[in-house]
């Protein structure tokens, strides 16, 4: 019997380290039209918002950290912005969700033994709530001769409004574009 309780106890603890690793990495998604060769694609612009004049939106430092990390993104992939002659369009667009973290009450039991003598142990937690604001960037590549989405790449995650810095900033547009292709010599 004693083989059985030392396997139960592992498993326990295995389980236990496995939720205890979870990570709290962002999350990401991306897709792409199976149809195009987005690694032929040489040069790129940004796609004017909806309802955008020239010059009449001022420019959000957000926006702007935005914009230089999907540009360093790009052109560190090979492609080349030109707004004369794009071959796609970039546009993002972001969100931010408040969402409701909680912990139950939970009850863990734990047995074990060693050297002949078993023992146990019983741990109650108590139930907790936390509150947060969760921000997701979506990245959205379209044809530019077609008006045609061809890829499209988020990130999303916990956001702390403090850390809104360029560095940070520069990781999420990379997360969200991590599979976005090289492109072709």
């Amino acid at each position: 019997m004693r083989p059985t309780l030392q396997a139960a106890g592992l498993l326990v603890l295995l389980c236990t380290l496995a939720a205890c690793a979870t990570s709290s990495a962002p999350g990401h998604e991306s897709q792409k039209d199976p149809g195009t060769d987005l690694a032929a694609y040489s040069s790129f612009a940004w796609q004017p918002a909806l309802g955008e004049g020239a010059g009449d939106q001022p420019t959000r430092l957000l926006d702007t950290r935005i914009r230089d990390a999907v540009h360093a993104e790009l052109t560190g992939r090979g492609y080349v912005e030109d707004a004369a002659s794009p071959g796609f369009l970039v546009t993002y667009e972001t969100t931010l969700k408040d969402k409701v973290k909680s912990s139950p009450f939970r009850i863990g039991i734990g047995m074990g033994g060693f050297s002949g003598n078993v023992g146990g142990s019983v741990n109650v937690g108590t139930p907790s709530v936390k509150n947060y604001q969760e921000g997701t960037l979506v990245i959205h590549a379209i044809d530019a001769a077609t008006r045609r989405e061809v890829w499209y790449g988020t990130v999303s995650g916990e956001v702390d409004r403090s850390s809104l810095d360029a560095a940070t900033v520069a990781r999420a547009v990379g997360i969200a574009l991590q599979d976005f292709p090289r492109r072709a010599p």
